[in-house]
């Protein structure tokens, strides 16, 4: 148990060093050629530390001096979660080599390492707190425990996952798919447009290589968005905004490339890409009804689950009052994609249960 304990503990401390010393080396680059306020090499490290704890999902409070403007930063690039999942992933079964025959039950180890991992999160959160950005260090344990679970749970001998979570997966997989091809789409015949606000930013090269990567992370957020544009709930950029095909409330927007791809006006006729979603219930019928509707049930109870929390993790505040609301409405989407599939999923349940009969 003890040899558990401290393999566990030493791996999970690399499996932070991993993401998080890249992360120092762009913050002393950047610290380097732009200077800080202050001057001091703490603002590296806690920098450094912010993106680390960004990529966990963290949110963060902020006062930004000189004017000393509040603000919440949430709306995080869900995509970046995935740096330290494949840390964790990586460092994991470099543990469990170590471990050969040391251990009885993997799930154990897997517990071990999570925990460790998670209070190396939590603490890093709570020291780097400064006066202008704090940290939500009580959510680190939420979030850094989660992430690393999953990660741990597609090492050794994985668990059979049970068919509702399995079919609930796969959907969720095809409609972030659909939306991710459809960005990529949209990102190619809008190029002109993404590449002048990028010249409009002026990053320069070390700068433009880091906008590049922000922009891939966000993509993730860019595909929910853009599903939910295509079951009618659209999506906000600030406060009292709103971008959806029957409306369109939009005033200032910020200048980041990827918002290139925004419609610029309503679109009352793409109201019918919403059979998208009803088609998605039709499929989810089509996978789940073979099984009995008891499948079909609890695929769909999963699937609400996952539905709404890519919604929470694509939506959230930039900061001011003005971007309070940035990302798509978590009842708003969650309402209506879950009424358009549960109007697929019950014509094809009524159209199966009538041809049977």
């Amino acid at each position: 148990m003890q040899r558990v304990l401290s393999v566990s503990l030493s791996h999970a401390i690399r499996g932070v060093a991993l993401v998080l010393l890249p992360f120092a080396f762009i913050a002393l680059v950047a610290w380097a050629t732009a200077g800080s306020a202050t001057g001091t090499t703490t603002d590296p490290i806690r920098g450094a530390s912010w993106i680390w704890l960004g990529a966990h999902h963290i949110p963060f409070s902020l006062a930004l001096p000189p004017t000393g403007q509040a603000g919440f930063f949430s709306f995080l690039p869900w995509g970046a979660i995935a740096l330290p999942f494949f840390a964790i992933r990586s460092t994991f079964n470099r543990a469990l080599d170590r471990l050969q025959g040391d251990f009885h039950d993997i799930n154990g180890v897997r517990t071990i390492y999570s925990l460790f991992y998670t209070i190396v999160v939590t603490l890093i959160a709570f020291v780097s707190a400064s006066p202008t950005v704090t940290p939500k260090w009580y959510l680190a344990p939420i979030f850094a425990f989660l992430i690393s679970l999953i990660a741990t749970l597609t090492c050794g001998d994985k668990l059979a996952l049970a068919q509702p979570v399995l079919v609930a997966s796969r959907i969720i997989a095809v409609i972030l798919g659909t939306g991710l091809i459809i960005v990529g789409v949209l990102t190619f015949t809008q190029f002109s447009v993404i590449k002048n606000l990028t010249v409009t930013l002026q990053p320069g090269i070390f700068g433009g290589v880091l906008l590049l990567l922000l922009n891939i992370l966000y993509l993730p957020n860019a595909a929910v968005a853009l599903v939910s544009y295509l079951a009618g709930s659209g999506f906000a950029i600030g406060s009292g905004t709103l971008i959806s095909p029957m409306w369109y409330h939009s005033d200032q927007i910020p200048v980041f490339p990827l918002f290139g791809i925004l419609p610029t006006s309503r679109h009352p006729l793409f109201v019918v890409a919403s059979l998208f979603f009803v088609a998605i219930g039709i499929l989810l019928a089509y996978w789940t009804l073979q099984s009995g509707v008891q499948l079909l049930l609890q695929s769909s109870i999963f699937l609400v689950v996952m539905l709404l929390l890519i919604a929470y993790l694509s939506s959230g505040s930039l900061m001011t009052d003005e971007m309070g609301a940035v990302g798509v409405s978590i009842w708003k989407f969650g309402f209506t994609a879950v009424l358009e599939i549960a109007i697929g999923a019950l014509a094809t349940t009524m159209i199966a249960s009538r041809t049977r009969s």
